[in-house]
């Protein structure tokens, strides 16, 4: 899977954005032509899954011709949508460019706490609205929650509103401090224990729903997941569809990677390390000898619990969370309470 943020510009200003996005412009964003030889490497060698997210980029003008051209070289094209600028001709478009299912981020199961995540009001009205539009012209969409002290206590109501509106999947994510998540760490952050429990809760839903369900940014679901059934990661699939399947936890470097706005790639959005960039160098030759990738990629390499766990290959640790506390990629996931003794 590739993360790619095809623009800065944004019309919220969520306050957890990874990429401290606000209105534009944002110098320096890959043109229309840089896009599409990007995928043309892309296509060359895989066909990944490529989320086109920000920003918000329904705002960058040129947004569906990119979507159509990677369809038609044979990648799967989803979108990361606030939701808020959704309607009936951009939906039109959006499926005639061949995205195949979007995303919409609900961080609140209220008007209240989303539009104060989101810091723009009306913003969880305009989501609802948006959704309303994508399921009237049988565009797949998934829902999308941050997990925060802010919504904790509304996760399993947000899980019920996303079964209510018809999504498609429900994806939870834990905060990664970075951009202005790291401004409001200390104050939102969910403890380890509390961390834990959601998954806990997360995973007994698996039996209970017809959503798809995935934790992001939380490799320990796959850990515990795989603790609770006894069962090898190759099980770990739900639907046939490549945007259904579930792999193992840190993705980043190994399964995924982050392309920005000036065509940074890192091994994912949250961990914004240099890996190479897309005007320098070919996108197959950074993917597949970036010396951060080569390290993410072997495990035996991991530092501290994580290094030591059974669980190093199908959880692996937040490498993100890992880097921020520590200093060090390979590090240990401080979220994480498992005690590899046992």
């Amino acid at each position: 899977m590739i993360a790619w943020e095809v623009t800065r510009n944004c019309n919220l200003n969520c306050i957890h954005c990874r990429a401290s996005a606000d209105v534009g412009p944002h110098p320096g964003e890959l043109s229309r032509e840089e896009c599409l030889r990007l995928i043309d490497v892309i296509a060359s060698f895989s066909k990944p899954v490529v989320i086109l997210t920000g920003g918000e980029p329904l705002l960058r003008n040129d947004i569906f011709e990119i979507s159509a051209y990677g369809n038609k070289r044979g990648l799967r094209m989803v979108m990361a949508v606030n939701g808020t600028l959704l309607h009936p001709e951009n939906i039109k478009k959006m499926k005639d460019a061949g995205i195949q299912r979007i995303s919409v981020s609900l961080d609140g199961a209220t008007p209240e706490t989303h539009d104060e995540f989101r810091r723009v009001k009306g913003a969880f009205a305009g989501a609802l609205k948006g959704i309303e539009h994508a399921k009237a012209d049988a565009l797949e969409f998934q829902i999308n929650t941050t997990i925060t002290r802010q919504n904790l206590k509304e996760v399993a109501e947000i899980h019920e509103l996303a079964k209510t509106l018809g999504a498609k999947a429900h994806h939870i994510f834990v905060l990664v401090p970075t951009g202005r998540g790291k401004e409001i760490e200390e104050e939102q952050k969910v403890s380890p224990e509390e961390y834990e429990k959601v998954l806990r809760w997360f995973y007994e839903q698996e039996n209970k729903t017809v959503l798809q369900l995935k934790a992001t940014c939380a490799p320990q679901y796959y850990r515990m997941r795989e603790d609770l059934r006894g069962k090898h990661p190759k099980n770990f699939v739900h639907g046939a569809s490549p945007l259904d399947t579930k792999t193992r936890g840190c993705l980043g470097g190994v399964g995924f990677c982050f392309i920005s706005h000036v065509g940074q790639v890192s091994p994912c959005g949250y961990l914004e390390l240099d890996c190479g960039n897309v005007r320098k160098n070919s996108f197959h030759e950074i993917w597949s000898h970036s010396p951060i990738f080569v390290e993410l990629r072997d495990f035996k390499k991991y530092e501290g619990k994580c290094g030591s766990c059974k669980f190093v290959r199908i959880c692996g640790g937040c490498r993100a969370r890992a880097f921020y506390a520590t200093g060090n990629y390979l590090g240990e996931d401080p979220y994480c309470t498992y005690d590899t003794a046992s």
